[in-house]
């Protein structure tokens, strides 16, 4: 389902994203960050501690970033995702990944806790995009990620940065007048003041017009345990 029009709302970027040293007297090494500004941020490591980057990789460039995590709806969110990633053997959600193999290096191990830390919750529910910054770098992770998220690949667009994680997954279909706005909910019939607009299904023919929360609370009658829906048949 996606918002009618299509518009998406300006927010915060928030990511977390894994170094790879590329020094020969480092090489192999990784470090796992948080960012608002995966650009900068990279300049601030390669820059040393006096440009604002971290002690463990001052003085051990260049550093590449080779892959963000992004989607999460808060700094919070992101900053607890970070710090499971740097510490999976201290995290009750990671308790059944096991540790670094001696022969496994550093990349391999921090892409191995990825996997599981995607298909874990809180994690597993969040629309989060796994973006490789360097195709070059790529491996399959096992498990694979969830269905819901897309993989990506290059550098970030302006309009990544710049809109929240919000996306309209259904881009190609017409956009709906402004006035479908002031219509009732189908699900509940009240008048639809959603600020975003109402999610609209994209299927011609199909009327149906709703507040994200009442097509939410359908979608979860079969998940009754759960906050947040993955996918859902429309009621329409």
């Amino acid at each position: 389902m996606g918002p009618a029009g299509g518009a998406m709302r300006p927010g915060r970027f928030f990511g977390v994203y894994l170094l790879y040293c590329l020094n020969p007297r480092h090489r192999g090494r990784v470090y796992v960050g948080f960012t608002v500004n995966p650009a900068r941020r990279v300049q601030q490591h390669n820059g040393g501690r006096r440009k604002g980057g971290a002690w463990r990789t001052s003085g051990r460039g260049p550093w590449e970033m080779v892959l963000i995590v992004h989607g999460f709806p808060s700094s919070v969110a992101a900053l607890r995702f970070e710090w499971a990633w740097q510490h999976p053997q201290a995290s009750r959600r990671l308790a059944h990944v096991a540790p670094r193999l001696r022969s496994e290096g550093a990349f391999a191990f921090h892409l191995r806790v990825l996997a599981h830390m995607l298909r874990a919750p809180p994690w597993a529910r969040l629309p989060l995009t796994l973006r490789w910054l360097r195709a070059d770098f790529r491996q399959e992770l096992c498990p694979p990620p969830p269905p819901h998220v897309p993989l990506a690949f290059g550098p970030l667009s302006p309009r990544v940065l710049a809109s929240n994680r919000r996306t309209n997954l259904f881009a190609d279909t017409e956009p709906q007048p402004a006035q479908d706005a002031e219509a009732p909910c189908t699900l509940c019939a009240r008048v639809l003041q959603d600020e975003e607009g109402p999610l609209c299904c994209p299927h011609p023919g199909c009327s149906l017009r709703a507040h994200m929360i009442c097509l939410a609370q359908e979608f979860l009658q079969e998940e009754p345990g759960q906050l947040l829906p993955l996918e859902g048949q429309c009621p329409g």
